[in-house]
């Protein structure tokens, strides 16, 4: 490489990087403004959940075709980046291979890895795409995907064909050069080709000057459609590969089916139980801060880890397709829960770009406009999308939260339920009759 080159490299890694660390940035930021919970707690039991289900993918094997292809494509797909250290390495200094001879075998057997996982890859996505475009699976047809969600999972899947590829053609023409006899400019011997060595012949008749230009083309275009591809993430459903790891260990620890209480219903019902206590005795009320709510209408409302699911949420349907409310023909799905929340989070931080850093009313919130009442009523609360989510995502969590806005701030419940709970207010029963009468159905037997 020239020193033109050299420093076309760098600006080209200063730009990517740049765009990287905004896009992070806007996404703690629309994390953050979700309701601050604690999640520090054990963090024993957070770490293990971490290194189990993000790291060692425990939740995805339980499908085994899928779980086994997607552990090919993540592992393959991180580990061969490592050479993306030597790379930026060599383009920032014009050298070449610059780690081979400091590493011996070593690298020799690094390089022979990343090929054969650079084929796995290619493996896997070949099928994941026949599996999406070809059979069809179900999960994958459903309504909720219809427009760029589907679009976005075959983009990933070319992008990540693309690159491998990239990276098989720039080793082979490298070992072609490095083949040459008496050498070649300074293409040094170095590495191990179980794949590309395959691939080498195709450069057989073609001059060396063009191999090396041809080399060059491969390198450039690996290291730009890697930089590329990572701020792609920022838009799509592939952010899960970062925020996976973050996602499992802040995960609720709680037993499921456990749902938190109020904190403010909590409070009234101590003062309700305590006949000594005083209700003017607490702490004063700040006149300026925003009114309390009982549940979730909007993202604002949501805690910051309900937030952190939307975005963390790979859209593999595994959720959907194991909610009985769904497999019955209702209107709900999780992942759709999952998406519309992201789809609103992104909305509001738009808005937020768009106005200096203040959100600025837009008449639209995550309840009514993306999530309707009947969707959320839909909900059987059975666990099942938690049980099933690779990345430890709930979306019961979500639609319980609003639900309690639409009970508790909008009377809006279904009116069996509000039946029910008139009943139980009245009565101390879920069914219309007298009180005396609770215990009539002892004397029947």
């Amino acid at each position: 490489m020239s020193y033109l080159d050299n420093i076309l490299f760098a600006i080209l890694l200063i730009i990517g990087f740049g765009f990287f660390a905004s896009s992070v940035k806007k996404i703690i930021r629309n994390i953050n403004l979700g309701v601050d919970v604690n999640r520090k707690d054990n963090s024993k039991a957070r770490w293990k959940n971490m290194a189990l289900i993000a790291l060692g993918q425990s939740k995805m094997v339980r499908r085994p075709v899928a779980g086994i292809l997607h552990i090919f494509v993540y592992v393959g797909f991180i580990i061969i980046n490592i050479e993306l250290i030597e790379i930026i390495i060599d383009g920032l200094f014009g050298t070449h291979r610059i780690f081979a001879p400091y590493l011996g075998v070593v690298y020799d057997v690094l390089i022979a890895s990343f090929e054969i996982l650079a084929l796995l890859v290619i493996f896997a996505v070949v099928v994941f795409w026949i599996r999406r475009n070809v059979i069809r699976l179900k999960r994958f047809i459903n309504s909720d995907l219809n427009g760029f969600p589907k679009s976005d999972a075959n983009y990933i899947l070319y992008f990540e064909t693309v690159l491998m590829l990239l990276f098989l053609l720039m080793n082979a023409s490298d070992l072609h050069l490095q083949n040459v006899p008496g050498g070649f400019s300074h293409f040094h011997k170095a590495g191990s080709f179980p794949i590309s060595q395959f691939i080498a012949p195709m450069f057989n008749g073609m001059s060396n000057e063009l191999v090396a230009l041809l080399f060059e083309v491969f390198w450039w275009l690996h290291i730009a459609g890697i930089l590329v591809f990572m701020n792609y993430l920022y838009f799509s459903k592939h952010l899960h590969i970062l925020l996976a790891f973050p996602n499992t260990y802040f995960a609720n620890l709680n037993p499921e089916g456990q749902f938190d209480n109020l904190a403010s219903v909590t409070k009234e019902v101590k003062l309700m139980m305590d006949p000594n206590a005083d209700p003017f005795a607490a702490a004063p009320v700040d006149e300026n801060a925003a009114p309390a709510k009982f549940g979730a209408s909007d993202i604002q409302d949501l805690n910051w880890v309900q937030l952190l699911n939307a975005y963390t949420c790979t859209e593999c349907g595994r959720c959907t397709s194991a909610c009985p409310a769904n497999q019955t023909g209702k209107k709900l799905s999780p992942r759709k829960i999952m998406m519309d929340t992201r789809d609103r989070l992104q909305e509001v931080g738009k808005n937020i770009d768009a106005n200096k850093g203040v959100f600025v009313p837009d008449n639209k919130t995550l309840l009514n406009d993306y999530i309707t009442p009947e969707e959320l009523w839909a909900c059987t609360s059975c666990n099942a999308c938690v049980e099933e989510c690779p990345v430890n995502i709930s979306p019961l969590s979500i639609i319980m939260d609003m639900r309690r806005y639409l009970v508790m701030e909008q009377s809006a419940a279904p009116m069996p339920l509000n039946a029910m709970m008139t009943n139980i207010e009245n009565n101390g029963a879920p069914w219309q009759y007298n009180q005396q009468d609770r215990l009539n159905w002892k004397n029947e037997n």
